[in-house]
């Protein structure tokens, strides 16, 4: 009899610990292979379920307001922020984009809504690399720098909280960046245990490259190394993947960019690795010919464009676009990024501005800064084998490592919003 009781004892409480397990929800997300997490948007299903609006106030700031835009960019009027609040008092979390991504791009739209509905203030500022924020926040119009963006960016929230304070309370500050904002918001961070203006509770740094060179040659070998034939092919290519589009949607009767669109051409019509891998490179190769377009024609040009060429609205740059796009990062660096730190270091090499440019190179603070906490995938494609290890024992017991996910793929996961939110609310873990 004793042993019959102790059997349905065992029995409720295993019966127990299942239902609580389930009711926890394990992390499951829908794409196992990297590039498919990092490229195909997620179906609704699988997703945070966030509000459909929120209260949100554009705005725009400047930096240098005596700097000259050329013509050539006409349509700019001062860098684009937002301001998503609440009408109570509560924390402000500044949010910084990510590579050739704006302040209202779709993964910053998500974050401000994750935010917003757990009780926050956000400010969303876009990345340095975009030419909105050369052109009007840069002051050496070179990014990519940490130090020199993490001052850039830093000017940028002071400048944009001063904008908006009279119409939010503030209890405390909080900063988040991903993949290239990640890495921008350990250095924002650094900046503000000398500066004090923000004294930020809270920093999470979503995806970060661990080396900026290692992770940009990377993705910048995958448009070329995975269209057949190579990169001269490209107009083959890009022409099979408009034609291979338009088979879906005779196939399917109808096209709609959305989550749940994709996600249904995609059973249909499963993409190849190599695929997927060459339209990472493709966006990555698209968003780094603008940054140094801008850059360049910012300073006066010699570089992509003739210098002190005058380009106006009537301009064609089709030419100029060209030339970018065939410009690798390799050609990037060292001749132009590298050179322009030199002229200001002389003695500067190659391997020392590499080196620099990377989390190791602040490991120690790191380290120190319990406030720090870090959310990344083991199976981020930007990333070199090791660095995502190498990481995880940086930050010990302050990082979440999730097995799948690709290159920020998996940032609406309720689970992985959930990590966001708690982490910010102190509960984290």
């Amino acid at each position: 009899m004793h042993k019959i009781y102790l059997l349905v004892l065992v029995c409720l409480l295993t019966g127990l610990l299942a239902g609580t397990a389930e009711a926890e929800k394990p992390y499951f997300f829908p794409y196992v292979n990297p590039y498919e997490a990092t490229v195909m948007e997620v179906p609704s299903i699988y997703e945070a379920q966030l509000p459909a609006e929120v209260p949100t106030k554009d705005f725009r700031i400047h930096p240098f307001p005596d700097r000259k835009t050329p013509d050539v960019f006409w349509y700019d009027k001062g860098l684009a922020c937002s301001l998503v609040y609440q009408k109570h008092e509560a924390p402000l979390v500044f949010i910084i984009a990510g590579t050739g991504a704006r302040y209202n791009s779709p993964k910053m739209i998500n974050m401000q809504k994750a935010l917003y509905q757990a009780g926050f203030h956000v400010i969303s500022i876009s990345s340095p690399t975009i030419a909105n924020f050369i052109i009007n926040a840069s002051e050496g119009m070179v990014p990519g720098n940490l130090y020199e963006d993490a001052k850039d960016l830093y000017r940028v929230m002071e400048m944009a909280y001063e904008k908006v304070q009279n119409k939010i309370k503030v209890t405390d500050f909080y900063l988040t960046g991903y993949s290239l904002g990640g890495i921008q918001a350990a250095y924002v961070s650094m900046l503000d245990e000398e500066k004090k203006r923000f004294d930020f509770k809270k920093v999470l740094l979503i995806n970060p490259p661990e080396s900026l060179y290692n992770s940009v040659s990377k993705l910048e070998k995958l448009l070329g190394d995975n269209i057949p034939g190579g990169a001269a092919n490209f107009d083959l290519w890009y022409q099979q993947l408009l034609d291979d589009l338009a088979g879906i949607y005779e196939e399917m009767g109808f096209f709609d960019l959305t989550g749940d669109y994709i996600y249904k051409a995609y059973k249909r019509h499963p993409p190849r690795e190599d695929f997927l891998a060459a339209l990472v490179g493709l966006s990555f190769t698209l968003s780094s010919s603008d940054m140094v377009f801008a850059s360049d024609v910012m300073r006066g040009g010699g570089y992509i464009t003739p210098k002190n060429v005058i380009m106006n609205n009537s301009t064609s740059l089709r030419p100029f676009a060209q030339v970018a796009n065939r410009t690798s990062f390799t050609d990037y660096f060292r001749e132009y990024f590298y050179p322009y730190f030199r002229q200001q270091e002389p003695g500067l090499t190659e391997q020392n501005l590499i080196d620099r440019l990377t989390l190791k190179n602040i490991e120690s603070y790191l380290r120190s800064a319990r406030k720090i906490g870090l959310l990344h995938n083991e199976d981020d494609i930007i990333m070199l084998p090791g660095e995502v290890d190498y990481l995880h024992g940086v930050f010990g017991d302050r990082a979440q490592i999730y097995p799948t996910g690709g290159h920020c793929g998996n940032m609406n996961d309720p689970t992985v919003v959930r990590f966001i939110v708690d982490f910010f609310k102190g509960q984290e873990g």
